[in-house]
C-alpha cells in the first residue's frame, strides 16, 4: 500500500490540476469526525513544511515513504481501536449481521461508511472490491467485525480518503471546518442544492455559525502569523530569564484571541494592527509591564500613550522575528512584508557575507549602526532597503517583546577569566522607521506601524490574497485576478469584516470548477 500511494502521489502532483492532500490537522479531525478516535494521531506524523505561507499548498503535499508508512500505520490502529474488543461501540455499522457471511449487511456497512470516508457515494465495482475483502477476513476470523475492521483500514490507506478529490462539500468543509463534511453538506451536494450559489451561501452561513468554524480560523492563522516559529524560539537564558516555553504558549494565545475576538465580533479586521487593548494573562501583563488582568486572558487596555498595539505589540511577533540574543530589524521587517503586504523578498546572492560587525565595549553600537554595512553594500541595499528601516522603527521592543528605552549591550568575559563580572553599556536608540515605497510611512513604534498598515491598500489586498492561498492551496495567478479584485472589493464594502471575507472565500472555492 505505501508505494502505491507515493506513485499515486506523484502522478497527482503531475496533473495539471494537482489533487491536495489532508493536512496533518485534517487528518486528525476526521478520523475524530468519521470514527470518534481523539487520539491525534497526526500529530506523530513527519513535519509539514511551510510553502508559501502555509502547510496545505499542494505544491509541498507528496507523500514520501516515511509518511507512507505512518499513513498505513495510523489505519492499521485506528481500525483497530474503532472496533476495540469486538464492538462496534461508535456505531459505524448500520444494521446488526446474522452472521459473520451476511453480504446484505456488508452492503449497506460499505456504502454508509465508505460515503462518509471517501466522501463520494461508492461505485458497484468499488462496493463489490470492498465486500469481497470484508466477507473474506470475517470468513477467516469467524467475525463480521473483524471484517468491517478490515475494510475500515483499508480505506484510511485509499487515495481516496487521504487524497482530496474534492466536490462543493469537502471543499467548503476543508476550508471552513478544517475537516470532513457533515450528513447536512453530504445532502445538500447530492440534492444538488451546492450547484448554485444561493445554495451554496445557505451552507456557508450555517457553517460559519458552527464551533468547527472558530477552530479552523484558528489554524489558519497559526499558520499564516507563524506561530511555530515563537514556540520553537530559543532565546539566550542569561539575557531573557523570563522567557519559557509557557510564555510562548502564552504569547501565541492572546494573539489566538485577539483576532477571534475582531473576525467573530464583526469588528474592523484591519484593527487587529492598531488595537490599543489586547487579552493578556498575568504572566504578559508583567512582560509588558501593564496591570494584571482580573482573570486569564481578560481584555485589557493599553496606557493611551503606549506605544503597544495590535499584533505587532504582540509578544508572538516581537518574538518569532528576532535572534536568541537580541531583536533583528532585518528579520521584523522581511516578516512585514512577507506576511502583511504579501511582497516576496528575494534571498541574498550565493556566497554573500551576513557577518555584522562585531560589538565590543570600546566600540558598543546599536543595530542601525552595525546595519549601515548592508547599505553601503550594493549586493545588499537593494532589498534590505525594503526591510531594516520597517525593523529599526521597532527596537525599543527586545527580543522577547520588552519594552526598553535604550540598549543594554552586556559582555560577558572569557570563561577562562576569573573574578571578572559581565561589562554593562547602554546605548540610546534611534527608533525612526519607514515602510519604503509606501507614502506618509514614518513610525516609531508597533503602533505607528499598525496604523501604516491598517491604512495601506497593499496590506488590504493582502489579506486577501494570504486567505486565497489558504482557501485554495496555492498561491494567486493571473487567472485569478477577479477572484482577488471582486473579494477586495467586498472586504472594504463590508467595512473589512473578516466573516464577510471567510463567506466570499468559501463560495468562490465551492463553485470554481474542479476546486482550483
Amino acid at each position: 500500500m505505501s508505494r502505491m500511494l507515493v506513485l499515486f502521489a506523484i502522478a497527482a502532483l503531475a496533473s495539471p490540476a494537482a489533487i491536495r492532500r489532508l493536512t496533518h490537522s485534517q487528518y486528525n479531525n476526521t478520523v475524530r469526525d468519521l470514527l470518534g478516535d481523539q487520539t491525534l494521531p497526526a500529530d506523530s506524523f513527519p513535519p509539514e513544511d511551510f510553502v508559501h505561507g502555509f502547510k496545505n499548498q499542494a505544491a509541498a503535499q507528496d507523500i514520501p515513504p516515511v509518511l507512507a508508512e505512518a499513513y498505513d500505520n495510523a489505519a492499521e490502529r485506528l481500525a483497530r481501536n474503532a472496533f476495540q474488543g469486538g464492538q462496534d461501540a461508535n456505531h459505524l455499522i448500520p444494521c446488526k449481521p446474522r452472521d459473520a457471511a451476511d453480504s446484505e449487511c456488508a452492503a449497506r456497512f460499505i456504502r454508509a461508511f465508505g460515503r462518509r470516508a471517501l466522501r463520494h457515494s461508492l461505485t458497484g465495482p468499488e462496493i463489490q472490491r470492498y465486500q469481497t475483502l470484508l466477507l473474506k477476513e470475517a470468513g477467516r476470523t469467524g467475525s463480521f467485525i473483524g471484517g468491517a475492521q478490515a475494510v475500515t483500514e483499508a480505506m484510511l490507506q485509499s487515495p481516496k480518503f487521504l487524497f482530496r478529490f474534492d466536490g462543493p462539500a469537502a471543499r467548503l468543509s476543508y476550508f471552513l471546518w478544517d475537516t470532513m463534511p457533515d450528513e447536512v453538506l453530504f445532502h445538500a451536494e447530492e440534492s444538488g442544492a451546492l450547484s448554485t450559489r444561493e445554495g451554496v451561501r445557505q451552507a456557508v452561513r450555517r457553517m460559519l455559525d458552527h464551533p468547527h468554524a472558530k477552530e479552523s480560523l484558528d489554524q489558519f492563522v497559526s499558520q499564516w502569523l507563524r506561530f511555530d516559529l515563537a514556540l520553537a524560539a530559543v532565546k539566550d537564558r542569561a539575557l531573557y530569564p523570563q522567557f519559557t516555553p509557557e510564555l510562548a504558549l502564552s504569547m501565541t494565545e492572546e494573539t489566538r484571541r485577539l483576532i477571534a475576538d475582531n473576525v467573530w465580533n464583526g469588528r474592523n479586521f484591519m484593527d487587529v494592527f492598531t488595537a490599543n487593548y489586547s487579552f493578556l494573562n498575568s504572566e504578559l501583563a508583567g512582560l509588558y509591564k501593564v496591570p494584571a488582568p482580573p482573570s486569564e486572558f481578560a481584555r485589557v487596555e493599553f496606557p493611551a500613550d503606549s506605544g503597544r498595539a495590535g499584533v505587532l505589540g504582540h509578544g508572538t511577533f516581537l518574538t518569532l522575528s528576532s535572534k536568541p540574543g537580541d531583536t533583528s530589524p532585518t528579520v521584523r521587517g522581511y516578516y512585514v512584508r512577507e506576511q502583511f503586504l504579501c511582497q516576496q523578498v528575494p534571498d541574498p546572492p550565493p556566497g554573500t557575507n551576513s557577518n555584522l560587525p562585531l560589538v565590543t565595549p570600546e566600540r558598543p553600537q546599536t543595530n542601525r549602526e552595525r546595519l549601515k554595512i548592508h547599505v553601503e553594500n550594493a549586493t545588499c541595499a537593494g532589498c534590505h532597503a525594503l526591510m531594516d528601516p520597517i525593523g529599526f522603527g521597532l527596537e525599543k521592543y527586545d527580543a522577547i517583546g520588552r519594552y526598553r528605552e535604550k540598549q543594554t549591550i552586556l559582555f560577558f568575559p572569557d570563561r577562562r577569566a576569573k573574578d571578572q563580572t559581565p561589562v554593562k553599556v547602554v546605548v540610546d536608540l534611534d527608533t525612526s522607521g519607514v515602510v519604503s515605497g509606501t507614502r506618509d510611512s514614518a513610525f516609531s513604534t508597533p503602533k505607528g506601524l499598525g496604523e501604516v498598515l491598517a491604512r495601506s491598500a497593499e496590506c488590504q489586498a493582502c489579506m486577501v490574497k494570504q486567505l486565497f492561498r489558504y482557501a485554495f492551496g496555492r498561491m494567486e495567478e493571473t487567472r485569478d485576478g477577479d477572484t482577488i479584485a471582486v473579494g477586495l472589493e467586498a472586504f472594504r464594502g463590508s467595512g473589512f469584516r473578516y466573516k464577510e471575507l471567510l463567506g466570499f472565500m468559501a463560495e468562490s472555492a465551492a463553485l470554481r470548477e474542479g476546486g482550483n
